[in-house]
């Protein structure tokens, strides 16, 4: 196979190019790939089988504990609009401090209900106000905004509450919504309008939004509700922007979150939104990256595959491993090795999700590092090819569908054909699935076309270690038959299990005296039967040492390749199927009908 040309860096993204070290600390935010940002995290996890019908559940609603306010009885204000141009500032103050009023929205909902409009109103009006008119952001109105998204926001967060306290499954249960949510809506999107309105001055307003306003913010992020969560991306997103005092410190507060998620909790519902960001940011790091973000990726992010709900944020993690590797591909060993150490033994989903992302790096990886690490990865890979789950081998065997990945192997056929050989024939015989045999057919055939003398060599020694395998168990079997003749005509051996003394090994020894190829093979095989003689055991069935040489084959191998070819073009359905539960109406409206702030965080700082 012609070598091909590597893949161009820039159809992925832009590099960022530096001055300095630390312009990262000044430019976080570069051109993402094709002009997008990282994977946009996922209102709902729940994935619903067609035809599941919607039902009327009680409604999923908590609310947090909020201070509601005592004194709840609010006078409409006349509007901004209709106000002279000396009054609308002290106007804006008295709307922003009468939205500061809280209402009970869970134990009485029905109850201020003219007071809760009148809020409303107002919230509504401010957001229109903020996001149309210019001049209108005094200094006067930085410390009262601020002061009214604390009040309105800041709260303790409702324990998970979730069907006779089993742990929450974010691909499972539906999430409990933010009963007060028809507010915080409005407040979140006023302070959102807020930070991007051309009046901003982030001089003047570091003086309300700092560290520890930027904690609280960070401690949303465990809110149950999608929406919430949304919101808090897009404005912790705009904070870093615009704050370069505030950015090392959230670098280290959302570490300090991912540390207390891998090693003690394991259980956070923002990882997504927070990785979210982080994609964002580090496709803005300036090179040579700094000690700190190797660390983070090492330390944080490697570890980050081995949680349980790994499914939930996959798409941003891997999208945050590959930035790292497209600033600096000397990170592919240790980013690679960390996978692999990482790499689920009893998981087939999580193995696939592990695939993709691997197939991710290999599409971004130098040809210098790809030698650096492709013993251990095809090892991996032969493993996959073997798995018994067919979506895993089926994804595995994808791979050879990728041109880039399969001139880097025609690179390097010696060492990387003698590793997945083995696998590939084997199962190209024993796999129960029929797709996979067309697969490893067309997998076949492109290593035959690579270097056809070298897979000869393969073919024979393959063959031979058949061969010797074959002997070896038949030396086995005359072992064993002596052994079992010489402990039934021994009589202290008799005598001894007369007594009851008779170790289980021996005695099943003697029990399997009258048919000797059918004993056990030794500690090291208990368990396994013993195949007819002239049969090398591999996998499920039996297999005749002359079968390599009739099957390999380059008519026969291209045969069944056509079939594979087919396979790698139709659908690529890796879906894992959940237990068909009933959608509840009134959480899928609500999600369906929330407006996102921004769909990517594409915000270039330039233009702050």
């Amino acid at each position: 196979m012609p070598n091909k040309p590597k893949k161009e860096k820039g159809s992925k993204t832009n590099t960022a190019s530096s001055k300095s070290k630390d312009e990262d600390e000044k430019k976080p935010h570069a051109q993402h790939h094709n002009n997008a940002g990282p994977p946009v995290t996922q209102l709902t996890k729940v994935k619903y089988a067609p035809g599941v019908p919607m039902v009327k559940k009680d409604k999923r609603q908590n609310s947090s504990r909020f201070n509601i306010s005592k004194n709840r009885e609010l006078v409409k204000i006349p509007a901004l609009k209709d106000a002279a141009p000396n009054d609308v500032e002290n106007l804006f103050v008295r709307k922003l401090q009468q939205c500061c009023v809280v209402f009970d929205f869970v134990t009485d909902p029905l109850s201020d209900l003219k007071w809760k409009e009148v809020k409303r109103a107002a919230l509504n009006e401010m957001v229109e106000y903020v996001t149309h008119n210019r001049g209108i952001i005094t200094e006067a109105i930085y410390p009262e905004a601020v002061h009214m998204f604390a009040i309105n926001t800041f709260r303790s967060l409702p324990p998970l509450s979730n069907p006779s306290g089993a742990e929450f499954d974010p691909e499972e249960d539906e999430p409990n919504l933010e009963a007060a949510w028809p507010h915080i809506q409005l407040v979140y999107e006023f302070f959102l309008r807020f930070l991007e309105s051309p009046d901003f001055h982030p001089p003047i307003a570091k003086k309300y939004i700092d560290q520890k306003f930027v904690l609280e913010l960070l401690n949303l992020f465990d809110s149950e509700d999608p929406r919430e969560r949304d919101f808090l991306k897009t404005t912790l997103h705009r904070i870093y922007g615009k704050f370069l005092g505030l950015r090392a410190y959230i670098r280290k507060n959302i570490n300090n979150i991912f540390y207390k998620f891998i090693y003690e909790m394991e259980r956070h519902n923002g990882i997504a939104e927070l990785l979210e960001i982080l994609g964002s940011i580090i496709n803005g790091f300036a090179l040579p990256l700094k000690e700190e973000h190797k660390v983070f990726l090492v330390q944080v992010l490697i570890p980050l595959h081995k949680a349980r709900s790994l499914s939930v944020y996959h798409p941003q993690l891997a999208y945050c491993v590959v930035q790292f590797l497209e600033k600096d591909s000397s990170l592919t060993k240790p980013v690679v090795d960390g996978l692999l150490k990482f790499w689920p033994k009893v998981h087939s989903p999580k193995e696939v999700m592990f695939l993709n992302e691997l197939e991710e790096i290999l599409d971004v990886i130098e040809p210098t590092e790809f030698t650096k690490i492709m013993v251990p990865l095809f090892k991996q890979l032969s493993r996959s090819v073997s798995s018994p789950h067919f979506q895993v081998a089926e994804r595995a065997l994808y791979f050879w569908n990728n041109e880039y990945i399969m001139s880097l192997v025609s690179d390097n056929t010696d060492a990387v054909l003698p590793i997945i050989f083995p696998a590939l024939y084997k199962n190209s015989k024993t796999h129960w699935n029929k797709t996979i045999h067309g697969l490893i057919y067309n997998a076949l055939k492109i290593f035959m076309e690579m270097n056809q003398t070298l897979f000869d060599e393969c073919t024979q020694k393959y063959k031979m270690e058949k061969q010797k395998e074959k002997q070896k168990q038949k030396e086995r079997e005359q072992c064993w038959e002596k052994l079992c003749t010489l402990a039934v005509k021994n009589p202290q051996a008799i005598a001894i299990f007369n007594k009851g003394t008779l170790t289980p090994f021996t005695d099943s020894l003697i029990a399997a005296s009258d048919h000797p190829l059918t004993s056990l093979m030794g500690s090291g095989d208990a368990g396994v039967a013993l195949a007819p003689a002239g049969t090398v055991v591999a996998g499920q069935q039996n297999m005749d040492v002359t079968d390599i040489e009739k099957d390999l084959t380059l008519s026969h191998v291209s045969k069944e390749a056509e079939e594979g070819k087919k396979a790698l073009k139709g659908p690529r359905n890796l879906i894992r199927r959940k237990s068909e539960l009933p959608q509840d109406m009134y959480t899928m409206n609500a999600l369906e009908s929330h407006k996102r702030a921004e769909d990517h965080l594409t915000t270039n700082i330039e233009n702050s």
